[in-house]
């Protein structure tokens, strides 16, 4: 049973050195996450144009089925 843990727990640091880490491993500071954090803007950014786009639609929808079935 130790044999198969270890065993598992080399392989994984072995695959896990084949990795591509987002991050350079050269830079020091904030500067090293550079890419990371380039991605989680590109992300935050993309996730409030599509909220605000769901917002309006949503918006634009109700407003024009309350129009046709609004009762005088």
């Amino acid at each position: 049973m130790i044999t198969k843990v270890k065993n598992f727990v080399g392989q994984v640091k072995i695959e896990l050195q084949k990795c591509s880490w987002p991050w350079d491993t050269k830079e020091k500071g904030f500067r090293r996450y550079k890419e990371l954090t380039d991605s989680t803007l590109v992300v935050v950014i993309a996730m409030l144009l599509l909220g605000g786009y769901v917002a309006l639609f949503d918006f634009v929808l109700v407003n024009v089925v309350h129009f046709f079935t609004r009762i005088h």
